[in-house]
């Protein structure tokens, strides 16, 4: 019966580890779309994942949440923080701190 309990929980590892792998590579190219739309450098072309939890979906279903941490630069000489919010594979939104334009 064990085996039964081992495999279902590597399986759920499996399922996490892909699903955290695709809402990265969404916050990623949001990041990048962000940064662009903007005029700024999207800094080390990576995000970093800073919280994860379960929530409710709008239409009652539960499902992740990730939030995830990346820097980006308004002149080439500082760096800021953004946020993007991913809930269920999808972004939800995106925050930027606040910049000078150039």
């Amino acid at each position: 019966m064990w085996e039964a309990w081992a495999l279902a929980a590597l399986a759920a590892l499996a399922w996490l580890w892909f699903d955290s792998m695709r809402a990265r590579e969404r916050a990623v190219a949001a990041g990048e779309r962000a940064c662009e739309r903007e005029g700024l450098q999207f800094l080390d072309e990576t995000v970093e994942c800073v919280s994860l939890r379960p929530v409710r979906a709008a239409n009652g279903r539960l499902t992740l949440e990730r939030v995830y941490r990346f820097e980006f630069s308004d002149n080439g000489d500082n760096r800021r923080a953004g946020s993007i919010s991913v809930r269920g594979g999808e972004v939800e939104s995106l925050t930027l701190e606040p910049f000078l334009l150039q």
